[in-house]
């Protein structure tokens, strides 16, 4: 454990790749950058991982970088969801794998896992490589959250993926399937990051809603080491004001709670 606060994720997209927002996201507190492959190319997000550590190195700081695998996903009129009739590591997964180890990040998340053999099955990818980067197991199908201390065993990191979760479960059941996982995860003495839609009015508004605020505070009462943001910096109007709001509600709940959070 270290004595660092509740670390902040912020998710870079095309309002936020360039020096200047990157830099005031760093500014306002962002702890962590994610690459979500499920966006952009291998030329922007390289592009984006040069920006963050040209940054992190003119200002002394440890910035580390999650590629996010897409797994299997279909395009749906709503989004996307999980697709069940593909295999867990995609083709394009393992491009974009090959892609992270290139590039020298410092985590890769794994999308849908259902079981401890989807990550074990990613560890035996990365050992094929000869790398041995720590894998954040993403939990969003039903199945994962009924295997989950098994998951979070071989697990580097887990992350409580809210948007996918919600729609394998009952919506009215996942702040509680959300406590288990993170209490999961704080048993095992893993880190673990709470994600989705955490301030996502913040896509269209300078300012959180007051529940938002209250759902930022309940991850980490509930014991999260790391909030994330999505659509809030990838693609929103505040990307800045995001991270900046992130960081003074988490900063607020971590003293009040007393909360120690495991560093990523």
């Amino acid at each position: 454990m270290s004595n660092s606060t509740i670390q902040i994720i912020g998710t870079v997209g095309p309002v936020s790749g360039s020096r200047a927002v990157l830099d005031g996201m760093v500014s306002s507190g962002m702890n962590i950058m994610r690459c979500n492959m499920s966006h952009g190319t291998h030329e922007q997000h390289a592009e984006y991982i040069a920006l963050i550590r040209s940054i992190a190195a003119a200002r002394n700081v440890r910035i580390p970088i999650i590629i996010d695998l897409s797994g299997p996903r279909e395009t749906t009129d709503d989004g996307h969801q999980f697709d069940k009739d593909k295999e867990i590591l995609t083709a394009k997964d393992l491009s974009d794998l090959d892609f992270a180890i290139e590039q020298g990040v410092e985590y890769i998340a794994q999308s849908y896992v259902g079981t401890a053999s989807d990550v074990l099955a990613l560890k035996s990818h990365l050992a094929d490589r000869d790398a041995s980067l720590p894998v954040i197991a993403k939990i969003e199908r039903a199945q994962a959250v009924h295997d989950i201390e098994a998951i979070v065993a071989v697990s580097d990191a887990v992350m409580v993926a809210r948007g996918d979760l919600g729609l394998a479960e009952p919506i009215e059941e996942i702040p509680y399937i959300e406590k288990r996982i993170i209490g999961c995860a704080n048993s095992a003495q893993k880190p673990v990051i709470t994600a989705t839609q955490m301030l996502f009015s913040m896509v269209e508004h300078s300012v959180p809603t007051r529940a938002e605020v209250t759902d930022v505070v309940f991850a980490v009462m509930c014991g999260t080491d790391a909030v994330m943001l999505s659509d809030e910096t990838a693609k929103g109007k505040y990307p800045i004001e995001s991270v900046s709001f992130m960081k003074l509600i988490a900063q607020r709940a971590a003293q009040e709670y007393h909360r120690v959070s495991f560093r990523l």
